[in-house]
């Protein structure tokens, strides 16, 4: 594989890839007959999936970026998005560090981001072709003059006397998904000791940690783009004065707008009033319902639930708004009647606390009509219950 990587920077390899970025790899058998004519097969068969690799790249990185870069299969699974990893180096150039070390730098998500914020990175990876492949993106996008690159295991080079401390665990192996924290490469509490010797320091975790596993001196926060949770990073401060202790935190891309808890108790348990709000899933994860409540002037329709319910219509970041029309207990029969009367045949199907399949449901109400609606099935007061609602939009105040 490194020997692939290289051909592909020749000058031959970069006319075979430039050649390629508009392909359909729908054709990818006929490019390969004709393009054997010219070119060597092995260096051919590496383009060709170099440019598969681009193309799926271009969600993560944009086209602008993703099709001037390399990635491995693992890697671009693993890698970070660009949004994601530009607000982390964002924070981390915040805490005025000069350098960062990423351990388990994979294709170098972060990497790039880091040396865009204008940290200089010291890139580690015990893979070759890792290193390789991290080291051509940033010569790829113009940075590698800030970015050392050293291929050895990150257990042996660790955090200390670095300015900055990221580390991105490996929670896959050839097997899938990897759940023991302990089992992660390196191990999660390795990880933690790690970005805790950092000022600052942080680790790329699942976004269902437990809360009880991150450690009391550090923040976490968890992270949304366009409304799906991405990931969760556990923060160290080691100078104490950007991250606070126990804290956690809901971070919503692309607007960045950011919640951190303030140890509010659980809202009151209310009926359901005529607006009904939907948390980020950032905001539930980070366990930061309440302060939304607080905000909204609301309540929730069920203690197990998520949903908040208030009689006034505000403006806020951290959840999406919906107007209640009818609120019914549970019933197939019943929501059909409702649905054909009102004629509904755009339905958007939510569930939180049921069991209903939302595509079985659809299947089984055949919605019909040109007017679209929003069911949520869900639970009040611990019990089955259907919210026939449409999206609210808060109107700007008016101009005077």
């Amino acid at each position: 594989m490194p020997e692939e990587l290289e051909g592909l920077l020749t000058a031959e390899g970069q006319a075979l890839l430039a050649g390629l970025r508009g392909h359909d790899p729908v054709n990818d058998l006929a490019a390969a007959t004709a393009l054997r004519r010219t070119h060597d097969a092995r260096l051919v068969a590496a383009a060709l999936s170099q440019t598969r690799l681009r193309q799926r790249a271009v969600a993560k990185f944009g086209a602008a970026d993703a099709h001037r870069m390399y990635f491995t299969p693992h890697g671009l699974e693993q890698s970070t998005r660009a949004s994601v990893a530009t607000h982390r180096a964002q924070r981390f150039a915040a805490f005025w560090p000069e350098a960062v070390a990423d351990l388990c730098c994979g294709v170098g998500g972060d990497v790039i981001a880091m040396l865009r914020a204008g940290l200089a990175v010291t890139a580690v990876d015990r893979d070759p072709l890792t290193c390789a492949v991290v080291a051509a993106n940033a010569a790829a996008l113009d940075l590698a003059d800030r970015l050392e690159v050293r291929c050895a295991d990150v257990r042996d080079v660790g955090g200390g006397g670095l300015d900055g401390v990221f580390v991105d665990p490996a929670r896959r192996t050839a097997r899938g998904r990897v759940f023991d924290p302990e089992s992660y490469s390196p191990p999660l509490s390795w990880a933690l000791d790690a970005a805790a010797s950092g000022a600052p320091g942080a680790v790329k975790v699942a976004p269902g940690i437990p809360h009880e596993a991150v450690p009391p001196a550090a923040e976490a926060e968890w992270i949304s783009d366009g409304g799906d949770v991405k990931e969760a990073v556990v923060w160290f401060d080691g100078r104490g004065d950007r991250v606070r202790s126990g804290a956690r935190r809901a971070t919503l891309l692309p607007s960045g707008a950011t919640l951190v808890g303030r140890g509010l108790p659980d809202p009151a348990v209310r009926p359901v009033g005529r607006y009904l709000y939907e948390p980020d899933g950032a905001v539930i994860r980070a366990h930061l319902v309440a302060e939304v409540a607080e905000e909204l002037g609301g309540g929730l329709i069920d203690p197990t639930i998520a949903y908040v319910t208030a009689d006034e219509l505000r403006a806020t970041p951290f959840a999406t708004a919906y107007e209640v029309t009818d609120v019914l207990p549970f019933g197939l029969k019943r929501l059909k009647a409702l649905l054909r009367e009102r004629e509904v045949g755009i339905l958007t199907v939510k569930k939180r606390g049921s069991a209903v399949d939302p595509e079985d449901l659809r299947r089984r109400v055949r919605p019909r009509g040109p007017h679209s609606a929003t069911v949520f099935l869900t639970r009040t007061s611990g019990a089955p219950t259907m919210l026939l609602a449409a999206p609210a939009r808060v109107e700007p105040p008016a101009q005077t």
